[in-house]
């Protein structure tokens, strides 16, 4: 039996989508182009393969066992063809869909983005939501080029790197009347708190530090960015603990004092996470690189 190869694409696509439309738009095609396109895959697999339902298309059995040999297939000509490309990043000119979480977006992303300014200025970035799992972030598809942040119970496609480790610090505005030398833990306990809900599973991380530490923290108000924080703190007797490397960018704010945590609150890793599809792509490569490179240079200020 001879089979398109070209159907492939279209199959893993819908598998990803479960929609016709957000298909249709990955690929570059039109709608009834990705129609006639199943209708040939369904004719080669004798098999509807994917059945239309009132939220969308679901596979059958038989594309649920093809699923997973059709992606290995794929990924291993992709690794095979793209290992042999050269990369230029002077003279690239290509997009890239990066997931940061929100401590990433505010602390690295922009060193990152200089840097590619300075040494490959045809590479543009679009960010991501991280979201609420690794899925909404598009990295599991590979429709994202790569996740940057905690990253938990990663799936088998997925390779993880640990690039640096982080601690946490805290906040209060600079008139303080417990803003001097040291914060005990009687004062981090009586004072009122701002929290930062980050997506996803670490939402409960500082909440269960701070309970492995025997520290009870009384939160005020919860936002949903560290970019809300400042002005919070400012305003108010809030104290916010926070990663060191957001206090870092917030010592400069003359309205702020950055403080140790009245115990050790331990560190946690900044991870980046990329499709086995990318593994040996020359431009992922290096884009990979520079930012581990970044992340390290920063860390180490």
């Amino acid at each position: 039996m001879k089979y398109d190869l070209n159907l492939l694409p279209v199959f893993t696509t819908l598998m990803e989508e479960r929609n016709v439309t957000r298909a249709a738009e990955r690929l570059g095609i039109t709608q009834p182009a990705l129609s006639n396109a199943l209708n040939r895959l369904r004719e080669t697999m004798r098999d509807p393969l994917f059945i239309r339902e009132r939220y969308g298309m679901q596979p059958t059995e038989m594309a649920l066992e093809l699923a997973p040999a059709i992606a290995a297939a794929l990924a291993s000509l992709d690794e095979v063809v793209r290992g042999r490309q050269d990369f230029d990043p002077a003279e690239a000119d290509r997009l890239f869909a990066i997931a940061p979480n929100s401590l990433v977006e505010f602390a690295i992303m922009p060193t990152i983005v200089a840097r590619l300014r300075e040494i490959a200025p045809g590479i543009r970035l679009r960010l991501a939501p991280f979201g609420n799992d690794l899925a909404e972030t598009g990295v599991i598809s590979g429709t994202t080029a790569m996740v940057i942040g905690r990253i938990v119970d990663p799936p088998d496609n997925l390779v993880v790197q640990h690039l640096i480790d982080d601690g946490l610090a805290c906040v209060l505005r600079a008139d303080h009347p417990l803003a001097g030398d040291a914060l005990s833990k009687a004062d981090y306990e009586r004072m009122r708190h701002v929290n930062v809900l980050p997506p996803g599973r670490m939402r409960a991380g500082l909440f269960r530090t701070l309970e492995q530490k025997g520290l009870r923290r009384d939160v005020a108000v919860s936002v949903t960015h560290f970019l809300a924080v400042p002005e919070m703190v400012a305003a108010t007797d809030y104290c916010a603990t926070l990663p060191r490397l957001i206090c870092r960018h917030l010592a400069g704010d003359p309205r702020l004092k950055v403080m140790d945590a009245p115990v050790d609150l331990g560190t946690f890793p900044v991870e980046m996470a990329w499709h086995v599809r990318y593994r040996n792509d020359p431009a992922h490569r290096w884009l990979r690189g520079l930012v581990a490179d970044v992340a390290r240079e920063i860390a180490e200020i």
